[in-house]
């Protein structure tokens, strides 16, 4: 077996420490039970696809793995090539593109990857690795509590409840003060996911931060969409989307679209099943790392479509025309302009 490339290999170009990273659950993602790194990894692959393999393996997890983003990165190569070279690496064994869906009922999202192998692998081993990461995959992991979670991005959990709650919610009474509510104390140390929304609206965009007060006061009007079935994530976006530029109240907005775009109540057939918790639905689709048409792995040989596949393996050993057919096709192409011809 071959054990060297005679093509001198162009150096990797290293990583710069401001390389982009893609949103959380996107991006890079290394396969387990890889060899150690040494010289001569991908030292059969040609010089091109040597290069940008060499410059791939170097990428930090979760590193943002798009054509457009690697060409800005390897100057020596447009978007064409590295697209050229990514469809290489896949049919070598090194890649393969997926999606993943993340979510529940009809609030889902898909979550776009790319699985990363040092050392190459063949169609079983992928096929049996991406079925049992379908079979264990958890929801995309959330964005962290002091960043906005992006909207692309379905958690179907509600965030932990002290990061949310403001601490002002409940101040301390006066010695000659009522008593508080008996709910209080209870929504204090489990607030519902309608007042958790609600509250998280102002971290998603700050021309909707409410207070606590108007928390409470909105409260009832979001349990009743939650009461008719929709998750928190699409209650949150039906709050959010086509904002005006400015928000002079946003309790008043936020009264106004809770009340006009209350959704319909519908039938049905589990009442106990709570609305505010989904179980998560998790697929997984390969993506054609030629045309990006989606499919299960096995239908996938080498990360690649049939099509796309057979144009990949039919199109270096196109066979010689026959030397008889090109002799007929010039013989009826006489016989054509000898009818043409003026009488």
């Amino acid at each position: 077996m071959a054990t060297q490339n005679l093509s001198s290999a162009l150096p990797v170009p290293a990583v710069s420490p401001a390389y982009p990273m893609a949103k959380p659950g996107y991006g890079k993602r290394t396969a387990p039970d890889q060899q150690p790194r040494t010289r001569d990894d991908f030292a059969l692959l040609p010089t091109r696809e040597r290069y940008v393999a060499g410059f791939v393996d170097h990428l930090p997890e979760g590193a943002e793995m798009s054509v457009k983003q690697l060409a800005k990165q390897l100057p020596l190569y447009g978007q064409q090539a590295i697209g050229t070279a990514l469809k290489a690496l896949s049919v070598s064994g090194h890649l393969r593109r997926v999606r993943c869906s993340v979510g529940a009922g009809d609030e889902c999202r898909w979550v776009f990857r790319t699985f990363w192998s040092r050392t190459a692998r063949d169609n079983e081993w992928w096929n049996t690795y991406l079925t049992t990461e379908n079979a264990s995959q958890k929801a995309a992991p959330p964005a962290p509590p002091e960043a906005p979670p992006s909207p692309d991005l379905a958690a179907s959990a509600e965030p932990p409840a002290p990061a949310l709650v403001p601490h002002q919610r409940t101040p301390p009474p006066a010695p000659d003060a009522e008593p508080a509510p008996p709910t209080q104390p209870t929504r204090e140390a489990t607030p519902s996911p309608a007042y958790l929304t609600l509250a998280q609206l102002g971290r998603n965009d700050h021309r909707l931060a409410l207070s606590a007060d108007d928390c409470t006061t909105l409260e009832p009007l979001a349990t009743q969409w939650l009461d008719r079935g929709v998750t928190t994530d699409y209650l949150t976006n039906a709050l959010t989307a086509g904002l005006p530029t400015q928000v002079d109240s946003p309790i008043g907005l936020i009264r106004r679209r809770l009340i006009d775009k209350l959704p319909p109540r519908l039938p049905t057939t589990t009442p106990n099943t709570p609305t505010d918790t989904p179980t998560p639905t998790h697929r997984l689709l390969v993506e054609c790392t030629d045309c990006g048409r989606p499919g299960p792995p096995e239908a996938l040989p080498d990360g690649l479509c049939r099509p796309c596949h057979q144009t990949h393996t039919t199109g270096s050993n196109t066979a010689s025309p026959d030397p008889t057919q090109i002799a007929a096709v010039k013989t009826h192409m006489a016989n054509l302009r000898t009818l043409l011809k003026p009488v």
